[in-house]
């Protein structure tokens, strides 16, 4: 019997053993891609792949951590840095695509799957990072770093690796840890949660018309564009409006009927504030106390201390301090728009106060009284192909860079188009994939991301697989797809980002990081260039006659660029000083959300007409993930950089200067390597000034 019994369970383990290699055969995570420079094989991924996926390459990533801490030999930083940077490819690979797709291209199973690996993955770092024998290697490193002979990258790789260790708990004691631990694993899960419910509530209609006479004023594309959608959720010969920023900006912008637009403006203020399963309110004040517990066990006051400690601008009063000096004038030239605004309501005969669901549609009517433009001048000029083409003309014209599309590379939905990007000369320098349209399975924003980091270890060079996702304006059945300015500008912001994983040419995959109030400078310079006078004749001409826009036209644009900054600068800032609020909390109490958001604003100044950009509800930035809590203010700190960076450029009267576009790239290439700050004062020759800013702006 017993013989029986174990013929049988060697039976079964064979079975088992070639059902688990079977399944391994059959995912592609598991086999090299041969495809064209490695891209993702998207039509061959499927949603059962990842979880396999994901504990094979934790267990790999593992066993290879446990490599480096057992050798004998004493800590170098080849056999544990460098050999820590070449770990956890598997899950690298894996991570990356899963979360292209959780955020661009998303299901039910997907996020189910989320929801799983969140705590796995946090357990997973925290087994490394917590790992006192893998710290003692590290900290030996570090400690004899500057008599090792190291490059300027090597030594901010293990000054980076050291404070990762510091900072993911690993001076804790054995107590401490357990805690640190469980606080990390509960953190992950909830921002996923959050991520998931403004997803499900950004996709909600906010608002559906049935009477014609409702959509008066609207342009006829808008309109088309609701028919659309309606049709799409099943409610054919009515008209819906998503809170997706392409479907309810132009209702506020063009719609005469203020009620309605009251509706559809308090429908996208409260998301994840209407008390329903998709409430937010807890998640997030739970999140705010446990990143206070967080930082406390680490040693600090609160988690704004812990986060910007390494970021360029070093500790809260630093940002305070930068956030209040543009917010005076900010918000006096908020202020100075607002009576604009409520006299020209005053004169049509309108008995009220001017309010924040006002604001669009009567800066509209005061921009086209003061320049003779409007945003439905500009849209026809605006077709999306036409300014990718821009974005990548610019490109050329400052890198030499050339884009080829590519039609034989797998894709994860039919929306994206994928590029080689070449050198001038047609070296390699990467791939490019992009994903302009908005769907229910997308999250809103704009993001840039990577399927492969850029890399040259040992001289192996590794080309970087990058994408850029939008939410703009879809083509109609009548009409390409038409982008509103803002739109042009997020692309060019995107695109930005992209850039600079393209041109980066650092060795280790982490020598490309670099603080959140430096990563984006390389976006938002690029703005600059897609509201340049000769960067609009280059690609704005118009979608049927194919002129380009005309120089009256680019002229309104000129003169009509500081109009609006008051409360486009405002409202930037309220959200970051919002965020700043919440990251300054030295207690770990549970704050009422509403009540905590409405006495910071309130305290902060922000006039009635106003709303912070986010609310507290709804902010993705610092809720959905780790990755701008206490950091949203580097947009307009990198704003600073961008605005001078370009001045450089206009200096030498040429946008395209060759001089300064070279070190330029060399800034970019090199960042993450060395200090930002070095890097920059190298690039332009002294320290950034917020003159130019100011000016650009309109607020000096």
């Amino acid at each position: 019997m017993k013989i029986i019994l174990s013929v049988f369970l060697l039976t079964l383990l064979c079975a088992f053993t070639m059902q688990s290699d079977k399944n391994k055969m059959n995912n592609p995570f598991f086999q090299e891609w041969k495809t064209p420079f490695g891209t993702p094989p998207f039509d061959r991924i499927k949603d059962e792949h990842f979880m396999p996926a994901y504990v094979e390459g934790m267990k790999q990533q593992m066993a290879e951590v446990e490599k480096i801490i057992s050798n004998k030999e004493k800590a170098t930083f080849k056999n544990t840095i460098e050999a820590f940077e070449k770990s956890g490819k598997l899950f690298t690979k894996v991570n990356n695509v899963f979360n292209a797709l959780n955020g661009a291209n998303t299901n039910e199973t997907l996020q189910e799957i989320a929801q799983k690996t969140a705590p796995m993955i946090s357990k997973h770092f925290d087994g490394i990072y917590l790992n006192e024998k893998f710290f003692d290697r590290i900290k030996s490193i570090y400690q004899k770093k500057e008599k090792l002979e190291l490059t300027v990258e090597q030594k901010v790789v293990v000054e980076n690796y050291y404070k990762d260790f510091v900072r993911g708990g690993a001076n804790l004691n054995k107590a401490e840890k357990e805690k640190f631990k469980k606080i990390n694993e509960e953190l992950s899960l909830l921002g996923v949660k959050f991520a998931e419910n403004i997803l499900k509530e950004s996709n909600a209609i906010g608002l559906v018309i049935n009477n014609k006479d409702d959509l008066a004023g609207l342009p006829e594309g808008v309109v088309q564009g609701a028919a659309e959608t309606a049709k799409g959720k099943g409610l054919e010969g009515k008209w819906a409006f998503t809170l997706q920023r392409p479907s309810w900006t132009p209702f506020l912008q063009y719609s005469p009927k203020r009620e309605l637009r009251e509706k559809l403006f308090k429908a996208y203020l409260t998301r994840g504030n209407n008390n329903n399963e998709l409430d937010t309110k807890n998640i997030l004040t739970k999140m705010a106390s446990l990143r206070v517990e967080k930082a406390n066990l680490l040693g600090y006051k609160t988690y704004a201390d812990f986060r910007l400690e390494i970021n360029m601008a070093k500790n809260p009063e630093n940002v305070y301090k930068f956030l209040n000096d543009l917010w005076k004038p900010a918000l006096s030239k908020a202020g100075e728009e607002a009576a604009d605004m409520q006299k020209m309501i005053d004169t049509e005969g309108g008995k009220f106060k001017l309010q924040p669901w006002d604001w669009w549609y009567y800066s509209e009517k005061v921009r086209s009284e003061k320049f003779s433009l409007d945003g439905e001048m500009l849209r026809p000029y605006f077709k999306l192909e036409n300014v990718i083409a821009g974005a990548f003309g610019v490109a050329s014209k400052l890198y030499g860079f050339q884009f080829v599309e590519l039609k034989n590379i797998s894709v994860y939905h039919p929306d994206v188009k994928v590029f080689e990007v070449k050198e001038a000369d047609d070296k390699h320098v990467g791939i490019l994939y992009i994903d302009y349209f908005p769907r229910d399975s997308k999250r809103s924003g704009a993001w840039m991301s990577e399927f492969t980091s850029q890399s040259n270890i040992d001289g192996k060079f590794i080309s970087p697989i990058i994408y850029n996702v939008g939410n703009f304006t879809k083509p109609t059945k009548d009409k390409p797809a038409l982008l509103s300015f803002d739109d042009v500008n997020t692309l060019f912001h995107e695109f930005g980002h992209a850039l600079h994983y393209l041109i980066a040419t650092s060795i280790y995959p982490s020598g490309k990081r670099v603080p959140v109030d430096f990563v984006e400078m390389p976006s938002q310079v690029m703005e600059n260039w897609a509201s340049d006078p000769v960067v609009l004749k280059m690609y704005a001409k118009h979608y049927i006659t194919g002129e380009a826009m005309p120089d009256e036209l680019i002229h309104k644009i000129v003169t009509a660029g500081h109009f609006n900054q008051g409360f486009e600068t405002t409202e930037y800032l309220a959200a970051s000083l919002l965020d700043l609020d919440w990251h300054t909390i030295s207690d770990t109490n549970k704050r009422d959300a509403l009540t905590f958001e409405h006495e910071s604003l309130e305290k902060h100044g922000l006039i009635p007409e106003i709303e912070s950009r986010y609310q507290s509800t709804n902010f993705q930035h610092i809720f959905a993930d780790d990755g701008y809590a206490a950091g949203y203010y580097g947009y307009v700190w990198a704003a600073v950089l961008d605005a001078d960076a370009f001045a450089a450029f206009k200096e030498k009267n040429d946008v395209f200067d060759k001089a300064t576009a070279k070190a330029f790239r060399n800034l970019l290439q090199k960042a993450g390597s060395d200090d930002p700050m070095v890097l920059y004062e190298q690039f332009r020759g002294r320290k950034p000034g917020t003159d130019a800013l100011l000016e650009k702006r309109g607020l000096k």
